[in-house]
């Protein structure tokens, strides 16, 4: 949904949509997010504050992820809120280097007058993940010699312990 700020000068916009599954695409191949398990309901407030747009929101609904460790997809609920500044990018000419300050790091820029609210969607969902995605706390995950799951099936690999930097060691013969 693109919204044009000019709109946003007058007063205040209030946003409210709701984004069934289908409307997920992974961006690459192995993509942690597979899809949408149900609908994500979407409420965006954006103001103009000085000389920026603040954008505050909340998403809820449902993904489809997969599992860190044994690649398998499990379901999970999403209820994020956030917030973030929008500016027009200042032309900096002269200066090859500009230093951020700690309140720069919460602004995105802006190119014209207008945004993809459906981006910036898309943008919080990732952010909203945690680092190391898991089916459950116990996960076992793959048999890093033949693959399997471990949360299925037990396999019969031999184990190796010990950092393989020093295996060359377990060879070594003391006279």
């Amino acid at each position: 949904m693109i919204i044009d700020l000019g709109s946003v000068l007058r007063a205040p916009r209030h946003f409210e949509f709701t984004l069934e599954p289908d409307w997920w695409q992974p961006v690459v191949e192995y993509d942690q997010i597979l899809g949408l398990s149900s609908d994500l309901t979407v409420r965006i407030d954006i103001s103009k504050v000085g000389n920026r747009f603040e954008i505050k929101g909340r998403v809820s609904g449902g993904l489809k992820i997969r599992c860190g460790r044994c690649l398998e997809s499990y379901d999970t609920d999403l209820d994020t809120e956030f917030s973030l500044f929008l500016t027009q990018r200042q032309s900096v000419s002269d200066q090859i280097e500009l230093e951020l300050l700690e309140e720069d790091m919460s602004i995105d820029f802006i190119e014209d007058d207008k945004i993809d609210l459906d981006e910036i969607v898309r943008a919080q969902v990732y952010l909203s993940l945690p680092m190391k995605c898991l089916c459950s706390e116990n996960c076992r995950g793959l048999c890093p010699v033949c693959g399997i799951n471990l949360n299925k099936e037990q396999c019969e690999c031999r184990k190796e312990t010990g950092h393989p930097g020093f295996s060359k060691l377990k060879n070594f013969v003391v006279s």
